[in-house]
């Protein structure tokens, strides 16, 4: 016999061969006629396959016709052309044998819909439901188009530090990391010894992967890293988490245009794999959570990506009769209702965005001849605003300093930064996306607790 997932199993070119499935029972139905109809599915993919299962199988009687919702078997027997409507095969059963039974009057996911909020509390069973299976299968899909655009394309995956000393962004909202007695804090001068800490130091989790990719792509070219990110932020909205996934390219010899040329047909890339390998979980989003998903991202695919400067989506703002909460003036940072307006409404296609100003962007991006802006880049889609962020790094040592002080930082906490700019420096480029944020763009979650296994918000660490 031969073991096939529910998903091969219910190709008809499999009719006819003795096989094997295992997995859990979503329904169970009895016959008059002496058999049961048992819907199994393994997670494979969305619908599940039919089992037939007569009366005169051994266990019958005393466990075939009481398995519940949830129960987990292992089915033998013969696949056949289904004789009902809406599959293409069933399973003749000659074997049922039952792993685990499932108790209907306490399981929480029976025939009863409910909200996804309600099923967070639940997350070890969630996984099991038609909503979340499809989301962590196309979570899974998009893992691997990134891992397999970027390797087909010469880059070399780095995994980049989970502690750190370094605050990338500059945001001083990072958790911090101590191997301290918080009953008992050593103190200096009135304040915490981290002397006596364990990296001797004060430590955080990394809210950026970035500059420890510079130091690769400084050195090997194209890097990326694909890793957890965390910050924390007080925040219970349904777009923040104090975990998230991040996946950074740094790409050696390469300017702002060339970036923002990566950036699109990454998106491109990772959009078509999508609807071509999940075709039936984009069906569901489609059907069940948003009916616009797959008229969006197919449209994204065929759109050319337009660059439009900082200063010119200004203007465009500015000029508009359109009411926004958030008043516009050059140098303010774009609010997801200007960057939406402008994707949605008026260009109504994906936007670049790029040359913000310096005051409002971190130490590290490139600044442009004109004193007032840098080689920065944002890359705006209908129904988010920005998805990516990127820039082109400064790579002048004078400058980079200059930025630092700037920003209130001290150089000499940076000096392995630095030396890139001392010892062979080169125009480099990356860009970050969070791969939360995109996987809610392409299934119509509207809360990016829905997409992640596990969601560490504030309050929440269980599971």
């Amino acid at each position: 016999m031969e073991k096939l997932s529910v998903r091969n199993a219910r190709l008809p070119e499999h009719v006819g061969r003795q096989i094997i499935l295992e997995g859990w029972v979503r329904t169970r139905r009895d016959s008059k006629a002496g058999f049961s109809f048992i819907e199994l599915n393994d997670g494979s993919c969305m619908a599940n396959i039919q089992i037939v299962a007569d009366a005169d199988l051994p266990n019958y009687a005393d466990e075939i016709k009481h398995l519940a919702a949830g129960a987990s078997v292992r089915i033998e027997g013969e696949l056949k052309q289904s004789q009902g409507k809406g599959q293409a095969t069933e399973v003749q059963a000659s074997s049922v044998h039952v792993y685990g039974n499932s108790d209907p009057e306490t399981y929480p996911l029976q025939k009863k819909r409910h909200s996804f909020e309600k099923l967070r509390e639940w997350a070890h069973l969630r996984p099991r439901s038609n909503t979340f299976g499809a989301v962590f299968r196309v979570r899974n899909q998009v893992s691997k188009s990134i891992h397999d655009f970027f390797q087909e394309r010469g880059f070399l995956y780095i995994n980049t530090p989970i502690i750190t000393a370094s605050d990338c962004e500059g945001a001083g909202e990072m958790f911090k990391v101590t191997s301290l007695d918080l009953n008992n804090i050593p103190k200096k001068d009135g304040k915490p010894d981290f002397s006596k800490d364990f990296f001797d130091r004060p430590s955080y989790l990394t809210v950026s992967g970035q500059l420890e990719g510079e130091i690769f792509a400084s050195a090997l070219g194209n890097v990326y890293t694909f890793g957890p990110t965390f910050r924390a932020e007080n925040s219970n909205t349904s777009r923040h988490l104090a975990e998230f996934w991040m996946i950074e390219p740094e790409m050696a010899f390469l300017d702002l245009q060339g970036n923002m040329q990566v950036a699109e047909d990454f998106i491109k890339r990772i959009f078509t794999d999508v609807l071509r390998e999940c075709a039936e979980d984009m069906e569901f989003f489609n059907k069940r959570v948003d009916d616009t998903v797959l008229e969006t991202m197919n449209k994204i695919i065929n759109s050319d990506f337009l660059r439009v400067t900082y200063t010119e989506a200004i203007e465009i703002l500015e000029k508009t009769d359109h009411k926004f909460d958030y008043p516009v003036s050059w140098g303010i940072d774009l609010q997801s209702e200007h960057e939406r307006y402008l994707t949605e409404k008026h260009f109504e296609q994906p936007v670049i965005l790029y040359d913000y100003p310096r005051s409002i962007k971190p130490f590290y991006m490139r600044c442009n001849d004109d004193g007032k802006t840098v080689c920065a880049m944002d890359v705006l889609v209908p129904n988010v605003g920005e998805i990516i962020g990127g820039s082109q790094r400064e790579e002048r040592l004078d400058v980079l300093v200059e930025r630092m002080k700037e920003q209130g930082l001290d150089p000499e906490e940076y000096w392995w930064y630095l030396d890139l700019r001392k010892y062979g420096t080169i125009p480099h480029s990356g860009f970050g996306l969070g791969l939360e944020r995109i996987l809610q763009f392409i299934t119509g979650m509207t809360n990016i607790r829905d997409v992640i296994p596990f969601p560490r918000t504030p309050g929440n660490a269980d599971f």
